[in-house]
């Protein structure tokens, strides 16, 4: 029987249970007025591992023209990352560089119906100490002192003089087109690698209230994403949650050691900080309005290019969608695998799961006591929702590799069963595959799913009704080539 009150058919999703009681993770609009996460590209990685690639306009079009003619606008944001900016103007204004014009290029890529998005750091040049903020007669030296650590000097907030000079950036940015700003850099957080030691003031995060303000101030409405691995204590969370849209909850996954974009070991560190972020997001006292970002990701390259197989590819794709994040690729587009990239980027039955998890980002629910802690087999919920539906993703991570946090090492092919008491609901629920979009069947107990190390399922949960005996779930399994590795059990 489906109940008619939509507030009684919530109540009787979630089920109190031995295990953990289902808090559902849900995100409101974002301070900037974003209802969604950003998704697109990132010329970071090309930076890093393309020694053809060049900061300019013919390249930075070459990547992003691929976003329209091959992805078709699904990932709009095209975002040029460190790199792309020139001297200041005379009033200590970020300027870009000789081989850009960003308004040209923002027109471009408007013209696509793509965004443009830019990268900066916290504070202003140290080198522009004589230069007079514009619109006022006070000079960038008499309210900007010390080291920020990148050439630049560490604001005095307090001063309006220092809004005034974001407000005169985020201006000119807005002039040119810009549509997103990722502020980078910011503290608390953005640790240094381990053994060494931070050069970053303790607490920056006045700066991101300061590029908040002017984003508001500018009349144009651009996101505000802020980086990186950024510390989640409720205080720090609080000004993250009432200023950006995004925030990062790890480090760089771009593989600094090596010819690959990534490895799978920087995917398991991204994917462990985003459970650790959905844990302090599950106990703030306040309303979410803000998205995770796990960094940017490599997907659609081959294997020899991107570092991780079209599997773990899939995987990394499933945690993207499902956890709500910004979804920013770090792929060389020119060189997408055509049917992977097609599989992954274009897969609509999947992409249209992202506004449920935009909604209700997933979190972690640990298969056999419905825990949070970090697990190589793993189980994610994404509601549900008081219209009757959830997302649900389970996973073998394959054995850490040193920064997965679950340090056990089961190898080969694992049965992962999650159960309704796991999950935290109850009732019955048809199961949709979103990779495959086919429906797997019905069921009101558990799932059993045969994993490969770094192979996961993304399900797409509708509850059918209420389910107190045998056979009130109108069971049925879909036969085929998933008979093999889904295993939906009733009661009996």
């Amino acid at each position: 029987m489906i109940l008619a009150s939509l507030f009684l058919l919530s109540q009787s999703l979630v089920m109190p249970t031995a295990s953990q009681q289902l808090k559902v993770l849900q995100v409101g609009k974002t301070p900037n007025g974003f209802n969604g996460p950003a998704y697109g590209w990132s010329s970071f990685g090309m930076s890093v591992h393309s020694p053809t690639f060049e900061m300019n306009e013919s390249s930075i079009i070459q990547q992003c023209d691929v976003l329209s003619s091959t992805l078709g606008n699904n990932y709009p944001y095209c975002n040029l990352d460190a790199g792309w900016t020139g001297p200041t103007d005379n009033f200590g204004r970020i300027m870009y560089n000789k081989i850009l014009n960003l308004p040209d290029l923002a027109n471009h890529l408007h013209s696509r119906g793509l965004c443009l998005g830019v990268y900066v750091v916290p504070g202003a040049l140290k080198a522009d100490a004589k230069k007079t903020i514009y619109g006022t007669d006070v000079t960038i030296g008499q309210v900007c002192s010390g080291t920020e650590g990148l050439a630049r000097c560490v604001f005095n907030y307090s001063r309006p003089e220092v809004q005034q000079w974001h407000n005169s950036v985020v201006a000119q940015f807005a002039s040119w087109g810009v549509d997103l700003i990722k502020l980078d850099y910011v503290t608390p957080g953005s640790p240094p690698p381990p053994g060494k030691q931070s050069k970053l003031p303790a607490n920056q995060s006045e700066a991101v209230i300061a590029y908040h303000k002017a984003i508001e101030n500018s009349g144009r409405q651009m996101r505000l994403d802020i980086s990186w691995q950024l510390d989640l204590s409720e205080p720090s969370f609080a000004i993250w949650n009432q200023n950006a849209d995004s925030m990062r909850v790890d480090s760089d996954i771009i593989n600094y050691q090596g010819s690959t974009l990534t490895t799978w070991k920087a995917i398991q560190r991204a994917i462990d900080n985003y459970r650790n972020w959905t844990i302090a997001a599950l106990d703030l006292p306040f309303a979410l309005n803000i998205y995770a970002d796990l960094s940017s990701l490599a997907v659609g390259n081959n294997e020899t290019l991107a570092g991780v197989n079209a599997t773990q590819q899939q995987t990394i794709m499933t945690h993207g969608i499902a956890s709500g994040s910004n979804l920013i690729l770090d792929s060389d587009l020119t060189q997408l695998d055509g049917s992977l990239s097609h599989s992954l980027l274009l897969n609509a039955s999947v992409l249209q799961l992202a506004d449920f998890t935009a909604r209700y980002p997933m979190q972690p629910r640990n298969p056999g006591t419905g825990g949070q802690d970090a697990k190589q087999l793993q189980a994610w919920i994404a509601g549900p929702s008081e219209d009757s539906r959830a997302v649900v993703v389970i996973a073998n991570y394959g054995p850490d590799q040193g920064q997965g946090g679950f340090n056990t090492s089961l190898r080969g092919q694992q049965q992962v069963t999650v159960s309704w008491t796991d999950l935290g609901i109850s009732g019955c629920w048809q199961v949709r595959n979103a990779w495959t979009d086919e429906i797997e069947g019905r069921m009101d107990t558990n799932i059993s799913v045969l994993l490969g190390e770094g192979e996961s399922v993304l399900l797409d949960l509708t509850y059918v009704g209420l389910s107190s005996r045998v056979g009130t779930c109108g069971f049925a399994v879909r036969a085929g080539k998933f008979m093999s590795r889904f295993l939906f059990q009733t009661p009996g």
